[in-house]
């Protein structure tokens, strides 16, 4: 499983690092890319519980969202919105497939919120002054708390922190993920010298723990609707959204953190 999990992520890590390093059009083509992946693994997620979003109107709201992160420009994207939402709702009275037309609507909207804003907050945070600190301090922290987590959880876990929604997650596993959440921000501090010692220390901390809710969320869903993985897209990951639900938190949270300390 281990062996499979490097073979899967080795490739696409370095893809990643390539497109965040140049930056421009090949970094926010690949954040659509991926976007446009999880939206439709949202959709597919949701109709495995019987339930039939409008994955165009979700695919939308995304790309919208994730655009306007590197474009800025809110002339377009406030009306648009706006249209996606009424437009998402009216299409309900012709969709003959859906049998609960006020949860489809929702699931379509919260499908492009959710997974629009945790992409586009990091395509915000690329664009920022020394943005290519910032992001690899939202990234790295996340896959170092992640693999820690799950190297350590298989060794020594034995105490259950959330059973009911993920039982693979343990107290030890998040413990050892604080650690590696915290050793990989320092790396970032040491390659590139910013942020501060105190944002580096604290996002370290934080990041992990942000990183676990969001991963848990996403377990929740997928338990809910039956689920193991988002999809098989992954070989050893699951889908796109499986390795992006921790990250779609915490891009928020590194986002507005960079933007509060200036």
């Amino acid at each position: 499983m281990l062996q499979t999990r490097i073979m899967t992520g080795v490739p696409v890590f370095l893809i990643i690092i390539a497109a965040i390093y140049v930056g421009n059009i090949w970094f926010i083509g690949g954040a659509c890319l991926f976007a446009t992946v999880a939206a439709w693994e949202f959709g597919k997620m949701s109709k495995a519980k019987g339930y039939h979003p409008t994955q165009i109107f979700t695919l939308g709201l995304v790309l919208l969202i994730v655009l306007d992160s590197y474009y800025g420009s809110q002339a377009y994207t406030i009306p648009g919105i706006t249209f996606i939402l009424f437009a998402a709702l009216v299409w309900q009275l012709f969709n003959k497939k859906s049998n609960s037309p006020t949860a489809d609507w929702a699931l379509t909207i919260v499908g492009g919120l959710y997974i629009g804003w945790g992409i586009g907050t990091l395509v915000a945070l690329r664009q920022l002054p020394n943005g290519l600190a910032w992001v690899w301090l939202a990234l790295l922290p996340t896959w170092g708390a992640d693999t820690l987590a799950y190297l350590v959880g298989r060794r020594f876990g034995r105490h259950k922190v959330w059973p009911r929604h993920s039982p693979g997650k343990s107290w030890e596993g998040l413990g050892g993920g604080i650690i590696g959440g915290l050793l990989a921000a320092l790396i970032i501090k040491a390659i590139f010298g910013t942020p501060t010692w105190q944002d580096t220390i604290l996002l370290g901390l934080l990041v992990p723990i942000v990183a676990f809710f969001g991963d848990v969320s996403e377990s929740m869903m997928k338990r809910d609707m039956g689920l193991k993985d988002s999809s098989n897209l992954f070989p050893g990951h699951g889908g796109f959204l499986d390795r992006m639900d921790s990250v779609l938190f915490v891009n928020v949270l590194v986002y507005y953190y960079a933007w509060w300390v200036g």
